[in-house]
């Protein structure tokens, strides 16, 4: 409860002020940022990636307290962001305040999410069978691009944990959830994930990307499938290795029920919010101002928790540290990659003049970055890139994927736009950092005792089975 209220204030807070760090962003310079910045700036982030990925292995008991991982941040972050504010004055206060407000309002998305679903509570047990939980991973790539990837992941994560509760080889049940719950399965709409609602805003129509159904179909299909024979394989394993009859076991369920019904509401209130700041509703159709958005889903949170008893909380394992690691880890994650953002911004539009062309240049590039960056913005960049590709202006176009889309056929601009969109959805599972719902659901499931791959061996897991997977989408659907 305390951690809960700390987090809570330290939000309010920053609500409060970012108005006026709003204000001081619009001091920008002519010249972009990333024109002055040496490459070794991003040295900082290349730490802060080795960190989450060799720390948890060479000092892991030391790396499971939230505060180290605060030192690691503040060690990283603290000297870069001086750097940046000493040697280029008010543009990098700018481009540092810009990270910090987008890392607010991702930071207050997942929390409110997951506060919100930490009063459902599944009562009775689903079985932990092969069907059953690819029965629920599916049911999450449908709902991942109706109420996001966050809001599905969160939702789902909880009671698919709780129905395999009783198996010891789990792992890939997690992995695979992320794959496709937490990435590949929103698609489908702009509430699907970030990206896509970014592009939304610049101008795609909100059905547009319902067109990208055949590669939703194949890459979330051929992964089902592939959990499927591999969950039968680990269940049988399993059930050879303790000598029990393990399947019987975990079919035997009580009655489902769910406690905390009234919660959905609140999770309906989160998806509402982002729908009608999307369309500027109450302001014109123009952007909402910043702080809105958020102060709703502080709001939001705050009445889910205060109207959802204590008791049933409990009783589904809810605990403030999963959040408040995510909290750590990404602050440090925003502030260290903005110098990798401000060179990318620059430098990504350039390689439209180096022959980047056709849709499989486009899907590999947005998703290898997207894999390691804020896929938002790497969408972004790739747009503009293809914009740029067929003279599409950008420079203060609020709405240009709007009039890139309404290019001739013979452009393939929608081609172009699709390998952009599936790129930087589909890989941000390459890595736990892809995507912002990768990490949260890592951080519950190692709650829940579930042990998880290091950073370099969920990347062996993404490389064997997603990468060959991307490799076939791109003779599909990319050529």
């Amino acid at each position: 409860m305390q951690r809960l209220l700390y987090v809570g204030a330290l939000a309010a807070a920053l609500l409060v002020i970012g108005p006026s760090v709003a204000a001081a962003a619009e001091h920008e310079s002519g010249e972009k940022l990333g024109l002055k910045l040496p490459f070794i700036t991003m040295l900082p982030f290349a730490a802060m990636l080795a960190s989450i990925a060799v720390l948890p292995l060479a000092a892991e008991h030391w790396w499971e307290h939230n505060k180290n991982k605060g030192i690691i941040v503040a060690a990283l972050s603290i000297p870069l962001a001086a750097y940046l504010v000493g040697s280029f004055g008010d543009q990098a206060i700018h481009e540092l305040a810009h990270k910090m407000m987008e890392y607010v309002s991702f930071i207050v998305l997942l929390a409110s999410l997951f506060i919100i679903s930490g009063g459902i509570c599944v009562r009775g047990s689903l079985s932990g069978t092969p069907l059953v939980n690819t029965g629920v991973l599916a049911l999450g790539a449908v709902l991942a691009s109706i109420i996001g990837t966050t809001g599905a992941s969160v939702l789902l994560i909880r009671p698919l944990l709780r129905a395999n509760r009783l198996r010891k080889n789990k792992t890939h049940v997690v992995i695979f959830f992320i794959f496709i719950v937490s990435n590949c399965g929103g698609l489908l709409t702009p509430l699907g994930d970030p990206p896509l609602f970014l592009g939304f805003l610049k101008g795609v129509p909100f059905t547009w990307t319902l067109m990208l159904w055949p590669a939703w179909l194949v890459i979330n299909g051929a992964l089902l499938v592939i959990f499927n024979v591999w969950d039968q394989v680990a269940i049988r394993r399993e059930e050879q290795q303790c000598h029990e009859p393990l399947l019987e076991e975990v079919t035997h369920h009580r009655r489902l029920h769910v406690a905390g019904m009234h919660n959905f509401v609140f999770l309906l209130g989160i998806v509402a919010t982002i729908m009608a700041s999307g369309a500027g509703m109450g302001f014109g159709g123009n952007a909402w101002p910043y702080g809105i958005q958020e102060g709703l889903m502080v709001a939001l949170a705050a009445a889910a928790y205060f109207t959802t008893s204590d008791e049933l909380r409990k009783e589904n394992h809810f605990s403030a540290g999963p959040i408040i690691e995510v909290a750590v880890l990404f602050v440090g994650i925003f502030v260290t990659m903005t110098p990798a953002l401000a060179l990318l911004d620059v430098h990504g539009p350039a390689l439209a003049k180096m022959g980047m062309q056709e849709p499989s240049h486009f899907f590999w590039a947005s998703g290898i970055l997207s894999s390691f960056l804020d896929n938002a913005p790497t969408y972004l960049t790739f747009a503009v890139t293809a914009c740029a590709v067929h003279g599409v202006p950008t420079e203060g176009v609020d709405r240009y994927l709007a009039d890139f889309l309404a290019l001739p056929p013979e452009h393939h601009a929608a081609e172009l736009l699709a390998a952009v969109s599936c790129g930087a959805v589909f890989m941000g599972a390459n890595t736990y950092i892809g995507n912002g719902p990768n990490f949260m659901v890592k951080a519950i499931a190692e709650h829940g005792q579930v042990k998880m791959p290091s950073f370099f061996g969920y990347m062996l897991y993404s490389g064997c089975i997603l990468i060959p997977l991307f490799i076939v989408a791109t003779f599909l659907f990319f050529q």
